[in-house]
């Protein structure tokens, strides 16, 4: 997913940081007026479930965002790995 968040500069370091934590890759950032920053990155679907309410607890309900679907890309080995594994237990 394509994802665009505007975040006042206070909170860059945390947005930032969140994107890492869901295996974001983060594509581009300039600065907006007013005091904020635009950042666009590339992360995938299945970790962006409770992204709303994360970047309204990092951002005190300051920060907003759009997702759009972006691209396909086959899931890392490890990740993959997981998902055979639990789909053969039963």
């Amino acid at each position: 997913m394509k994802v665009t968040t505007i975040t006042p500069n206070d909170y860059l370091g945390d947005i930032i940081g969140d994107f890492n934590s869901r295996r974001g890759q983060i594509n581009s950032m300039e600065a907006a007026n007013g005091g904020v920053e635009e950042i666009t990155a590339f992360v995938p679907l299945s970790n962006m479930f409770g992204y709303a309410t994360d970047l309204r607890s990092k951002t005190q309900g300051r920060g907003q965002y759009v997702m759009e679907p972006s691209h396909y890309e086959p899931v890392p080995k490890n990740i993959a790995d997981q998902i055979i594994a639990g789909r053969t237990k039963g």
